[in-house]
């Protein structure tokens, strides 16, 4: 390879505060003298963002005897046993880097399966890995990935990943995976500790493995939460101390972006907002923390603007608190201080895996403007209310602000005969991406060339949406004018921007748009539609997936704990007794058929009566919806189809016995295949194994 692609891969393993291990045409037996030291290395070892002659290398070697650095050095081969070695480099760790190491590996051929280790001085090593790099770009083999999301460590077990393994390591060479991508909630820095736990949570008996070396208390001392870069760095290696999210990273490359518990809780740009503190808390100091963790631990191909080859480059900021002044028309906060925060590390970015798949990544939260809904001046309209819904025509107005009705928004918001000033009539739409990142992302999806173009986002796409009109009477007080809202956080809810994606995607007629996201906690399927009807003709552009947490609690286990028997009238709208007295999420059948299905079911134990009952008109948008789904999805494309699996398993409430990650509750597929320009797409819907419950 000529030297110009040397000197391009040393500019980038620079930039992104990697050394450089090139391969080479010479193959030969490993020198190193390595013997195994796994408990040197206590994170293990992983890669991440594979492309066609490159992928990135991490592990983490401590020491304790005072030095400040050290050297390893990282061997890479085409066999298990390093006969025969192809990179070789010398890598150093240090304690400003908290001792991880990341190394890019560059002059690789493509679709290529290899292995790596690393080696101390002594000959002390890691625990082997094994990645693969990406196929050219005009490779047209089938491609296959997992995506994942929300392991939350103190209160449940990554049986999943075990499951993931097992299933990869039987398949045949060409259906095994090529990589994970992880859409967020990889840590939560959200933890308690034993005096804040009186009964575990749900069916959770809670761990503790995370004290702070600092922290702080939060939500009326219900939580505490990083309050120092050291907090954040704790939280990553108590959860790469499991082991079988250590051995999946030690499979397969990840390609990871975060959600929001890898910053904070409710946090937006570097604002952190708590339940039961007033206000907003200034967070522009761990924002920079939580990025700089997160780039620490995390083998991504990202570029911190001025970093060095061994450590993050963390801007000098203050805490300031923000004020409404301070951020600009669109809703970016301008002041220098969220400014240098939130652009200490940006993570959109894109990848692509052979002929098939165009991967574009998005941050929802750095950029993200003011949740419209989340103000004061809207507490009058839901006083009293009892049903917890948002009126659909009202969040439209709330989210589009003053570009709502073609400019015209209201004076007024109004529920019923209560109302209260537009105070977003002036305002921009609501942003998730920010002006810079969705300029960005519309360019990128216009240009994509392969197959299928794979949206990998942390937040789910498809709206929450209920029929509350239909309650029995008596049950709740709907004042809305049709539909409302179960949820209004995510892009479900976010019409305006998100009309303006779909919008790209049908005036370029593309093909081939699908969405994979996370964080919902629960397995969705459905259809990208800017509108449902009856506000606007139902007209999909492309076909959007959520996967289930890998082990955080979902909203079904904690419908059977939060919704009473006594004195409940809407217990039905989400979890009812089957005829065994089990309990079923009713809350499926809200979301996919309607209030009437849900409460027919929860009368008579009978799905068929259920579905006698459904609306039609609420949900065309959804072909499945399971709350109370755990594990992973993986998506098979080709110059066909795209084929997504959900493969659910039980609640992770026990680590899993054995190899395989312990039995299935489910496996269903969903199978689109490739539409020509001007046409919907088309999903067809099979179980392939166990039971799938109330979901379709």
């Amino acid at each position: 390879m000529p030297n110009v692609d040397r000197r391009h891969f040393l500019k980038l393993a620079a930039a992104m505060g990697a050394t450089l291990a090139w391969g080479c045409a010479s193959v030969h037996p490993s020198t190193s003298g390595w013997r195994e030291r796994r408990e040197l290395y206590p994170q293990g070892v992983a890669s991440g963002d594979p492309d066609a002659d490159s992928v990135l290398l991490w592990t983490r070697r401590p020491y304790a005897d005072g030095r400040d650095s050290a050297m390893l050095i990282v061997e890479v081969a085409e066999d298990a046993a390093f006969t025969r070695v192809i990179a070789t480099a010398s890598a150093k760790v240090q304690a400003a880097s908290d001792w991880t190491c990341r190394v890019l590996v560059g002059h690789l051929p493509p679709a290529g399966e290899y292995w790596y280790r690393f080696v101390d001085e002594a000959g002390n090593g890691s625990r082997i890995g094994r990645t693969l790099t990406a196929p050219a770009d005009d490779d047209p083999r089938p491609a296959k990935f997992a995506f994942v999301s929300c392991q939350c460590l103190p209160e449940g077990y990554n049986n999943g990943y075990r499951r993931m393994i097992h299933e990869d390591e039987n398949a045949s060479r060409e259906e095994r995976l090529g990589f994970v991508l992880h859409l967020g909630d990889f840590i939560y820095e959200v933890v308690q500790y034993p005096d804040q736990v009186k009964n575990g949570r749900y069916d959770r008996k809670l761990t503790f493995p995370i004290t702070f070396p600092k922290g702080k208390v939060v939500a009326r001392n219900r939580f505490w939460v990083p309050d120092s870069l050291e907090d954040y760095r704790v939280c990553y290696k108590a959860y790469l101390l499991d082991p079988d999210l250590q051995d999946a990273r030690a499979r397969w490359p990840f390609v990871c972006v975060w959600d929001n518990h890898e910053i904070s809780w409710n946090g937006w740009q570097s604002i952190q907002e708590f339940a039961g503190t007033d206000g907003w808390v200034p967070g522009q100091r761990l924002k920079v923390a939580g990025n700089q963790a997160w780039f620490e631990y995390q083998p991504a191909r990202v570029l911190p603007p001025g970093s060095k080859l061994d450590t993050f480059n963390a801007p000098t900021v203050e805490d300031v608190l923000l004020k409404p002044g301070d951020f600009d028309d669109t809703g970016l906060g301008t002041e220098p201080n969220n400014l240098a925060a939130i652009n200490s590390l940006i993570i959109y970015r894109a990848l692509r895996w052979g002929r098939h798949i165009d991967l574009l990544l998005t941050d929802n939260r750095s950029f993200r403007s003011r949740d419209p809904g989340n103000h004061d001046e809207i507490g009058p309209l839901f006083e009293g209310d009892t049903l917890g819904f948002v009126p659909e025509e009202l969040w439209a107005q709330l989210d589009a602000g003053r570009a709502y009705d073609g400019g015209h928004p209201p004076d007024k918001l109004s529920i019923g005969d209560r109302s209260v000033d537009n105070y977003v009539a002036k305002a921009a739409p609501q942003s998730m991406l920010g002006a810079t990142q969705k300029a960005w992302f519309i360019d990128r999806l216009r240009n994509a060339k392969a197959t299928w173009k794979v949206w990998g986002n942390s937040l789910g796409t498809l709206e929450t949406r209920v029929d509350p009109q239909n309650l029995p009477p008596g049950i709740g007080n709907w004042k809305g004018k049709g539909y409302g809202l179960m949820t209004v956080y995510d892009w479900g809810s976010v019409f305006h921007e998100r009309a303006e994606i779909y919008d790209a995607v049908r005036d370029a007629g593309m093909t081939g748009f699908a969405i994979v996201a996370g964080d919902r906690h629960s397995f969705w399927a459905g259809y990208a539609a800017k509108g449902l009807p009856p506000n606007a003709p139902f007209e999909p552009v492309g076909v959007s997936f959520v996967g289930g947490s890998m082990s955080s609690v979902g909203s079904a286990e904690a419908n059977e704990y939060t919704q009473k028997k006594e004195n409940n009238p809407t217990r039905a709208l989400y979890i009812a007794e089957d005829k065994d007295g089990r309990p079923q999420a009713t809350q499926n059948l809200t979301l996919r058929h309607g209030v009437r299905s849900a409460f027919a079911y929860a009368e008579s134990k009978d799905v068929q009566k259920a579905l006698a009952v459904r609306n039609p008109e609420l949900a065309p948008h959804l072909t499945f919806v399971d709350n109370g789904g755990h594990g992973y999805a993986t998506v098979r494309c080709d110059a066909e189809k795209m084929v997504t699996e959900f493969v659910c398993i039980p609640r992770p409430i026990a680590r899993a016995p054995g190899n395989d990650g312990g039995p299935l509750r489910y496996r269903v597929r969903h199978e689109v295949p490739l539409w020509k320009a001007g046409e919907p797409p088309r999903m067809t819907q099979t179980v392939v194994e166990g039971d799938v419950g109330l979901s379709v």
